[in-house]
């Protein structure tokens, strides 16, 4: 189980995707499944901050003797710009996602940025049965070992561990009067503009960025998510996009035909283990969504080594005329992209998985709580027509973990149906940065709902871009983007310091 979601990913995306089982496809993870951290400056993770680990109780809502029971929830901490609790400094608290929290920390570049000018102290919490923030002795085997077990994995549970221990640091910071802000990106940013509805009295304010918190049945089209892939590709060149959506059929077809499957494996440079139509498939499917997702304007490497830009040098290498008619070599040097824009990959392993920041947990989460439609595609997708379909779903669910979703929990707990009228009677102070170029946008808060719920809107932006690390190299609009979450951000504190002393 502890590589669960990658096994998951990779196994079905080949059966589901295609349409040739009888399962669901799950959601695509916020993070990929072969990923390094991105690279930073500093010389050693150590300069951004130290690991400290808190007692955390297992379950927040029953009073069972086993909901006494605790584990060692990992945080991370960085003092160096933090004006200190005499002055009722600001802390700077990011809502862990699914995953180890370094890799997190470290791609987070924008509190780091923003320090200097708030002095906060900065804090990131690590989402429970992630990275070392494992209940049940810190044992991933036995933690992850059944749905048991891993009931105790949700966004309810992670929000209430988050509101428990920043109320304690504050204490015994003697910083009770220290405003309390809240960052979070993907699915982070979900928990990030939760946890300010669910704890107001614990954070001023909350900048959500790239948040599907409107991603579920029956609010958002469950087609949107491939629709913006579809438009990325198809906005850079109709050559290209013609290629791609031909291409699954290509693929099944010479699959089909005797030695098939070694012309494929020679085309697109694949290892020599196992092989098949719709592995190779869903390899391609998870280049072309998660560069979609990173699509952003310099060089990265928080998925896996990019360019700036990397749909534009997907469409340039398929778009290439030296590879003439042949689609297989388009492709190959499309993927190649995403796979091995670094050039020190020798051949690509279908079976690949490796699970390197702990993202197993996720596939559980996706098969209770967090049901976020995205599989539907429609005669003009770039990736085979198909259906988003609950059934199936459910079904894969009940085998895996003997558990049935509740897709409509999360906006039951939370909240989602119209939620411009809802939260502009009750909610305050909330970011929402969406870039267009995401296909988690479509399920984006993407206009204002109040004065002080506002969207923040990019056509070029991609997956949280506003919270990485900036450089010279930014474009203006995302500098600007950047400006305006400062703004706002300075004007919740302000707002905050005038009503606790108004001589301040």
């Amino acid at each position: 189980m502890a590589t669960g979601f990658i096994s998951l990913l990779f196994s079905l995306l080949s059966l589901l995707f295609f349409g040739i089982s009888s399962y669901a496809k799950p959601i695509p993870s916020f993070p990929s499944s072969i990923i390094q951290a991105e690279k930073i400056s500093l010389s050693t993770p150590n300069e951004l901050y130290h690991e400290k680990f808190f007692t955390q109780v297992l379950d927040h809502y029953t009073f069972r003797p086993q909901s006494y029971k605790t584990f060692q929830q990992r945080y991370l901490i960085n003092d160096k710009y933090w004006g200190g609790a005499e002055k009722n400094a600001p802390i700077f608290l990011y809502t862990g996602n699914e995953g180890d929290i370094e890799w997190f920390a470290q791609n987070t570049g924008f509190v780091f940025d923003i320090a200097p000018h708030f002095k906060p102290l900065l804090v990131f919490i690590e989402h429970r049965f992630y990275g070392k923030s494992m209940p049940f002795g810190g044992n991933k085997e036995v933690a992850y070992s059944n749905s048991s077990t891993l009931g105790y994995l949700t966004s309810t549970q992670a929000l209430a561990d988050y509101a428990t221990l920043i109320i304690d640091l504050k204490k015994n910071l003697s910083a009770t009067d220290s405003p309390v802000v809240v960052f979070g990106g993907s699915y982070g940013g979900m928990l990030a503009a939760w946890f300010r509805l669910k704890y107001p009295h614990v954070a001023i304010g909350a900048l959500a960025s790239s948040s599907p918190i409107l991603n579920f049945e029956n609010i958002t089209s469950p087609y949107s998510f491939n629709n913006i892939i579809t438009q990325d590709f198809r906005g850079e060149s109709e050559n290209c996009y013609k290629v791609i959506k031909r291409s699954w059929q290509e693929i099944e077809d010479t699959a089909s035909q005797p030695g098939g499957l070694e012309i494929l494996r020679r085309s697109f440079g694949i290892c020599r283990n196992s092989i098949s139509a719709s592995s190779l498939q869903s390899w391609l499917y998870t280049a072309l969504v998660y560069t979609a997702m990173t699509d952003y304007p310099n060089p990265s490497n928080f998925l896996n080594p990019m360019p700036a830009y990397p749909v534009k040098e997907m469409c340039k290498a398929i778009d290439d005329p030296k590879t003439g008619n042949n689609t297989f070599a388009k492709l190959y040097g499309a993927a190649s992209v995403y796979y091995n824009y670094s050039g020190n990959a020798t051949c690509f392993n279908l079976d690949d998985d490796s699970d390197p920041h702990g993202l197993g947990g996720w596939s559980w989460q996706a098969c209770t709580e967090m049901i976020l439609p995205t599989s539907g595609n429609n005669k003009d997708s770039i990736f085979p027509a198909s259906e988003w379909n609950y059934d199936d779903r459910a079904t894969f669910c009940k085998a895996y973990f003997g558990v049935e979703p509740r897709p409509n929990w999360i906006t039951t707990e939370f909240g989602g149906h119209d939620i411009k009228r809802v939260l502009k009677r009750f909610g305050s102070n909330i970011i929402f940065f969406n870039g267009l170029r995401d296909p988690w946008s479509g399920g984006g808060v993407l206009e204002n709902i109040s004065s002080s719920i506002v969207a923040i809107i990019s056509k070029q932006g991609a997956h949280h871009v506003d919270l990485r690390f900036a450089t010279s190299e930014d474009p203006k609009w995302l500098q600007d983007v950047r400006k305006r979450e400062v703004s706002i951000i300075a004007k919740w504190l302000s707002e905050y310091y005038d009503d606790l002393d108004p001589a301040y």
